[in-house]
């Protein structure tokens, strides 16, 4: 049996079939929520030959929804849609594989699941002894206590999650600026930012060098190119200025200032998470693109034990796609 896996977020849909195939599409679930039936059928199209679907979500937040039951039965809706007939299976935050029938009749079961099956799948990297999975992605950060290969979950829901430190809602690319930090360094002073949408992580990143250029990706704050350049100004944005009054140096200063902060907050999410585990992981799992922050939290904990990276394992589109890649995993290993 072949499975394509389907992991679909408010900003994106990752595919993987668990044998090596990823791929991620940006699409803002909040803009175009009757364009999803049309991205998940050509993003299918795209992918090797399939048998069977298997589908996790977390764009049933997106508030293009008035709740998230109603936003779990449109996107089950556009799979159907989109799957032309193919045998599907949904997974739960309970770890089960069920239909899209079963799904419908337990919807808060099926939000947000993707997490479980990563965790589940990276259990078999320790799994004899405590660990601990990393997940750093554009929009959120997993901080997942492992035992005996299994995940150590507060609840069922992301607001358990949340409350547990587990779940941080920030990331290397969606995060504004202006959710991290009130001001900003400015040659000598601290300037406070404006509360505006002008630049996210993913500017930060790139004037740090952590993410790279895409000159054709414009999936950013202006919809203005994902280069350095233009990540200067709308960094320069953020302090309302122009572009006679911020240099390349100002946006790197503010750039490392962000990122500094970014860290603090993970360094206190992952230190609540470690109080809270009975008994210290001697392993870690490291996935997602910016597996380079989850380094920098690490050595910010002063962390000694093993180190598991999913790019060493997979690559690094694959651990782009991770919580994809092992739900495809599961559902072939279930059958």
């Amino acid at each position: 049996m072949n499975w394509l896996a389907l992991d679909i977020g408010g900003a994106n849909v990752k595919l993987a079939d668990g044998q090596g195939y990823a791929a991620s599409y940006p699409f803002a679930l909040w803009k175009d929520r009757d364009g999803l039936a049309r991205q998940l059928r050509a993003a299918i199209a795209g992918s090797p030959p399939h048998d069977h679907l298997v589908v996790t979500m977390t764009g049933e937040l997106a508030d293009c929804f008035a709740s998230k039951v109603e936003g779990v039965t449109f996107i089950l809706q556009a799979v159907h849609a989109a799957a032309d007939g193919r045998h599907t299976r949904v997974y739960l935050v309970n770890g089960t594989l069920v239909s899209p029938q079963v799904a419908l009749a337990r919807p808060l079961l099926a939000a947000s699941a993707n997490w479980h099956a990563l965790a589940c799948f990276c259990g078999r990297f320790a799994p004899q002894r405590p660990a601990w999975l990393i997940d750093v992605g554009s929009t959120t950060v997993d901080l997942v206590p492992l035992s005996a290969g299994r995940p150590l979950a507060p609840g069922e829901t992301d607001t358990d999650r949340l409350l547990a430190g587990q779940l941080v809602y920030t990331g290397v690319e969606r995060s504004p600026v202006c959710a991290l930090v009130q001001s900003l360094p400015y040659r000598g002073q601290e300037c406070p930012v404006a509360q505006e949408l002008f630049a996210t992580t993913r500017d930060v990143y790139l004037l740090l060098g952590d993410l790279p250029e895409v000159p054709t990706d414009h999936h950013t704050a202006d919809h203005r190119p994902a280069t350095r350049s233009a990540a200067c100004r709308r960094m320069a944005r953020m302090l309302c200025a122009s572009e006679l009054q911020f240099e390349r140096e100002d946006a790197v200063a503010c750039a490392r200032h962000v990122a500094q902060q970014q860290l603090a907050m993970l360094v206190r999410a992952a230190r609540r998470v470690l109080q809270s585990m009975q008994l210290p992981p001697t392993a870690v799992i490291l996935s997602g693109h910016g597996e380079f922050l989850a380094r920098r939290l690490l050595a910010a904990l002063a962390w000694q034990g093993e180190t598991v990276s999913l790019v060493d394992q997979l690559g690094p589109i694959v651990s782009r796609c991770a919580p994809a890649h092992a739900l495809a995993v599961l559902a072939c290993e279930s059958t």
